[in-house]
């Protein structure tokens, strides 16, 4: 691809990028795509023959969820005794590589499209296997709690994955440190 078109490409994804994370991608006509990528019409189409080409080209380039082959462990910095300092580590770890664009545009559009929802999900599902990880080696005894372990690696998840949205909606940023020592006083560390 010469220069030229993958900056005519590149333009055509940031314009969608804008436009789906402020209206959703139901609202993002490809005339609008377009007008705001400063390209003709055609152009979107010659890239993404469909609207939803689009999308899926945003959610699988500008988005990276870092697996590791080696399971969650690889990636915990666990201190024996320091479950909150250990999540809080994991939270400065996190492994979405996102714009709060894109952040906004995988909660909006993953209830209808399902790479999207695919996407989320692995998200989900490292983050909570490493989070989960990270309280077993910090907090040895809460290894037999397993539902309460559970509990709190689903808690600690869900506020690191949607805090860009929380912000979003009340204006206010949650705190992972705080969240982290919060949920390492009721493991009882």
């Amino acid at each position: 691809m010469s220069e030229r078109a993958a900056d005519s490409r590149t333009r055509i994804l940031d314009a969608a990028e804008a436009l789906f994370a402020d209206r959703g991608y139901e609202a993002s006509s490809t005339a609008r795509i377009a007008g705001h990528a400063n390209v003709p019409k055609g152009l979107v189409f010659h890239y993404f023959p469909q609207k939803i080409d689009v999308l899926v080209a945003l959610v699988d380039e500008r988005t990276f969820v870092e697996e590791l082959p080696d399971g969650p462990e690889a990636a915990v910095e666990a201190v024996p005794g320091d479950p909150a300092g250990t999540l809080s580590r994991l939270a400065r770890r996190l492994p979405l590589h996102a714009s709060p664009a894109m952040r906004r545009i995988l909660f909006r559009e993953a209830d209808t499209h399902k790479s999207v929802r695919e996407r989320l999900g692995r998200l989900n599902s490292e983050v909570f296997l490493r989070a989960r990880r990270a309280l077993e080696l910090a907090h040895p005894g809460a290894r037999g709690d397993q539902a309460r372990l559970e509990a709190a690696a689903a808690t600690f998840t869900a506020v690191l994955i949607y805090q860009e949205n929380l912000a979003g909606l009340t204006g206010q940023h949650i705190d992972p440190d705080a969240v982290a020592e919060l949920i390492a006083r009721a493991l009882g560390a």
